[in-house]
């Protein structure tokens, strides 16, 4: 009886390659299904996200599905760390390349406000979330609002490094500046999304210029990044203590 001799073994090299390969085409398959996650979430919120639903949209088995993602729990954990990510990459990145100070915190909210514009028909996962989760206790409310404090995070420290370089009063409470600011984003995603209100962007824009000559006192930083003069005395000209960033 003739015997088959054994298959040499593949070299290491081409062993790695193709687990490679296969990583690669794994993290392929995992982006396509949190793009399509995405875009499930924004039409029927973060609880209408699941294994089956998601299955069904992208074409897969809900072995498969599941297999990237373990439960569903962790499927809409992984959705709102994307949509961060991509929240960051759109309204943060471009606005830290901004100077310093005022011109930076001008771009955060300009970007916001185009971000939000973008997703009138689908709607902010920050916002519907908030909405879905707010008395709901667990890991996808804890990663949300984590998601939350991390940007407002970001914006106090815009705040505070504008008051450093004496572009707002020093008696600023960036607290306070923020939780305003955050108020003029609710109220733009409410009346051009809910009640389609053709102005909104344009009334976010002037509510934030308004707020800006309140906390700077008419010498507020114009877009450009060049002071605007004034006849009005500057009570935030003089550099406030730096603080930390």
């Amino acid at each position: 009886m003739s015997h088959a001799l054994p298959q040499e073994a593949k070299p290491a090299a081409d062993v790695a390659r193709e687990r490679g390969r296969g990583a690669h085409k794994g993290q392929q398959t995992r982006a396509a299904i949190l793009d399509a996650a995405l875009s499930l979430a924004s039409q029927m919120g973060i609880e209408g996200l699941s294994i089956g639903a998601l299955a069904e949209v992208t074409g897969m088995s809900k072995s498969g599905v599941f297999a990237h993602f373990g439960s569903r729990e962790e499927l809409q954990i992984s959705v709102i760390r994307e949509y961060h990510e991509r929240f960051e990459e759109e309204v943060f990145v471009p606005a830290i390349r901004q100077p310093r100070g005022l011109p930076r915190l001008r771009a955060l909210f300009e970007n916001w406000v185009a971000k939000v514009a973008t997703e009138i028909d689908s709607g902010c996962i920050y916002i519907s979330g908030a909405v879905e989760f707010d008395d709901r206790p667990g890991p996808v409310r804890d990663a949300l609002a984590g998601m939350v404090v991390t940007w407002h995070g970001s914006l106090v420290r815009a705040i505070r490094m504008a008051m450093a370089m004496g572009h707002l009063r020093p008696d600023t409470d960036p607290m306070q500046m923020q939780f305003e600011i955050h108020g003029l984003i609710l109220a733009l995603h409410h009346d051009a999304r809910f009640l389609r209100s053709v102005g909104a962007v344009d009334r976010a824009r002037t509510a934030f210029e308004r707020l800006i000559q309140h906390y700077t006192l008419g010498t507020a930083v114009a877009p450009s990044g060049q002071a605007s003069p004034s006849g009005v005395a500057a009570a935030g000209s003089a550099k406030a203590p730096l603080a930390p960033v």
